[in-house]
């Protein structure tokens, strides 16, 4: 059984489901700070040390262990579809990445060529049209998810669900799946659950935003991005996250949770 995006504390405290652009950079640096009694100096998604990742062959067999065994608690945290969408499209789209370069090289040319993105220059400060922009992103991005065209889909846009139900369906069992928008109230029934080797003091903890600056501030609000189209279009790619993680559908201004998600409800169907 394989646990793509699996992470777990070096001394097998816990287990955690990262899903892209869902505070994962500040809960990976919690998961360091609880063995490690300090913060990584980088991106957490950097080190190779100090935590377990599935990606690490090494890692492989203990996270499996654990994992099969349900040995330790088991949580992953999700956003609001439009907020994490809008997210991916101005740090990914529209900013240079941390290696001073676009975002998987030729891929924005491709959507300025192809789409008429517009991504506000070089610098990814330039002004330009954001919400024409990004509903034209959303295009594409339901292309990529629903056609897999002109690329399989990425993991920063793809459906929650789709990888959140990767670790139920090879035999997982989540314990929490805390909102993005109730961080602290989640992170600290999963700090609970856990036994630390250094104490997390949540309120003092710093938020790991390793996408901030990477692009341009969003101009507008929220719901000011999504029309009756967009708005469709964001339902038809994620019906699933909105359903299964009570967001509302309905009102792109309305960022957080409608209701208490269902975790046997969750596990039966990204189980099946």
């Amino acid at each position: 059984m394989n646990f793509p995006g699996t992470w777990m504390t070096e001394s097998g405290s816990v287990v955690y489901r990262v899903v892209p652009k869902c505070a994962c950079s500040t809960i990976g640096q919690i998961l360091y700070y609880s063995d490690h009694g300090r913060f990584f100096d980088g991106d957490i998604h950097d080190a190779d040390t100090g935590l377990h990742k599935w990606a690490f062959e090494t890692s492989q067999d203990p996270i499996r262990r654990n994992v099969l065994g349900h040995e330790s608690y088991s949580f992953t945290c999700v956003r609001n579809p439009y907020t994490r969408i809008l997210s991916s499209f101005f740090d990914k789209i529209c900013g240079i990445q941390r290696n001073g370069r676009r975002y998987r090289g030729n891929l924005v040319p491709s959507l300025i060529y192809n789409y008429g993105i517009e991504v506000g220059g070089e610098d990814g400060q330039e002004e330009f049209d954001q919400i024409r922009s990004f509903r034209r992103f959303l295009l594409f991005a339901r292309d990529t998810i629903r056609f897999r065209r002109p690329m399989e889909p990425d993991i920063h846009w793809s459906a929650m669900s789709g990888h959140v139900g990767t670790f139920i369906a090879n035999g997982g069992t989540y314990d929490r799946v805390i909102w993005t928008e109730a961080f602290n109230e989640g992170m600290a029934d999963v700090l609970d659950n856990m036994e630390m080797r250094h104490p997390v003091d949540l309120a003092a903890v710093p938020r790991f935003n390793e996408s901030e600056g990477h692009g341009p501030k969003r101009a507008h609000p929220v719901e000011a991005y999504f029309d009756d189209l967009s708005m469709h279009l964001v339902y038809e790619i994620y019906k699933q996250d909105f359903d299964l993680f009570r967001y509302d559908a309905g009102n792109p201004g309305n960022k957080m949770p409608v209701g208490e998600i269902d975790l046997e409800e969750l596990h039966a169907k990204l189980g099946a």
